[in-house]
């Protein structure tokens, strides 16, 4: 997996649920790397505290007021960067939730489960809403923050050791894994490139920071990812390590 090595001054990326964690430091790595960065947040004075924090290490970064669950909310996000861009280069799918526990299928409270719709049916509104923004681009690129918890090769290996069962959080990474497949088919013939990845087992909130990574390890791939060359892959699930099965 080729990516880009020059500074892109001009490119325009939105990252969702980047206030804080893995979502704040792909935000502060494409800032980083020259980009002008929109963070998606729907809690104004995180968002906005980020989005100072990123300024003062020299990020061009603005907020960018945007619920995922929301489709009046999405719908103005999609607004706010056509006025400040008018287009997109690349989209970070990282807003999730876990659901909360327990989630032992047999017991499990079915509420959760429709919860952690989330992690997918949000990542289909937002990229539906930016598509139009992102066909603007050269190179435009789509990158869905998933889990390899979602890998039903590894889920059923032979003595895999995938954390606790979950039925709500790891079929939701199942789910926007096939969700990428599906959008890297409907989009294979144009120059948009939209692929899955896995953070690893990153130190954040959503785990009570139990992880092993540090959010700037976990947000490594992504930006490889976002910057990737135009012939990178598509429709694919990369980890820190290489391609994951699906």
């Amino acid at each position: 997996m080729s990516e880009t090595n020059t500074v892109n001054h001009h490119k325009v990326a939105l990252v969702t649920g980047a206030n804080k964690g893995i979502g704040y430091e792909i935000a502060a790595g494409l800032g980083a790397l020259g980009w002008s960065v929109g963070i998606g947040a729907r809690n104004e004075e995180r968002r906005e505290a980020a989005v100072d924090k990123l300024r003062a290490a020299g990020a061009d970064a603005f907020g960018v007021p945007l619920d995922v669950t929301d489709d009046a909310s999405v719908t103005a996000a999609a607004r706010l960067m056509e006025e400040r861009a008018g287009r997109l280069d690349a989209l970070v799918n990282n807003a999730g939730i876990t659901g909360g526990g327990p989630q032992e299928p047999t017991t499990v409270d079915v509420n959760r489960v429709r919860a952690v719709e989330t992690n997918v049916i949000g990542v289909i509104r937002v990229t539906n809403a930016l598509l139009p923004l992102l066909r603007r681009s050269p190179s435009p690129r789509v990158v869905n923050v998933s889990s390899s918890v979602g890998s039903l090769t590894l889920q059923t290996a032979p003595g895999a050791e995938m954390g606790p069962i979950a039925i709500a959080y790891a079929p939701s990474k199942t789910f926007l894994n096939a969700v990428t497949v599906q959008y890297a088919r409907e989009l294979a013939d144009t120059h948009i490139l939209i692929n899955a990845v896995c953070p690893g087992f990153t130190a954040t909130d959503l785990n009570n920071f139990r992880g092993v990574r540090t959010p700037q390890q976990g947000a490594a791939a992504a930006i490889r990812l976002a910057t990737v060359s135009a012939d990178g892959p598509t429709g694919r699930f990369f980890d820190d390590e290489g391609e994951v099965p699906w």
